[in-house]
């Protein structure tokens, strides 16, 4: 299990505002997530990148949380992210799916499966340390 990183609750993120996350990875990432939803419990997008980790390199994991239970993956090809750099990821989204804006411009969809009308927590963990995280 992954160390305990930072979580915010009550942020009240609506369809079409745009979630901005910078954060620093570690020299010897092996992977980090962030997770958006109503709570740990329920979330509209477990966003994944993985170095090196449970059987995956260099790909992206998304998945989404209903009531505790993880549902169906899906892997992403595109991974522009290197251990120890400064990384902005930037996640929008409305009742029909998320999109999530990677580093280098890249961006890819993922369906809002809990059809969650807002956003209110946010948890990051792995190998990342968050430096910035705004609204727009």
């Amino acid at each position: 299990m992954a160390q305990a990183g930072m979580c915010a609750n009550n942020l009240n993120l609506k369809p079409g505002e745009c979630l901005r996350v910078r954060g620093e990875l570690a020299p010897d990432a092996k992977d980090f997530t962030l997770n958006l939803g109503k709570d740990g419990e329920n979330l509209c997008l477990h966003f994944n990148p993985r170095f090196q980790q449970h059987g995956d390199v260099n790909t992206i994991v998304c998945n989404s949380r209903r009531a505790g239970a993880w549902e169906q993956e899906h892997r992403e090809s595109a991974f522009p992210f290197q251990p120890g750099s400064v990384v902005e990821v930037c996640i929008t989204f409305d009742k029909a799916e998320m999109t999530i804006k990677l580093p280098d411009g890249h961006t890819f969809k993922f369906p809002n499966r809990l059809n969650m009308e807002t956003v209110d927590y946010l948890g990051a963990e792995g190998d990342i340390k968050i430096k910035c995280v705004s609204f727009e």
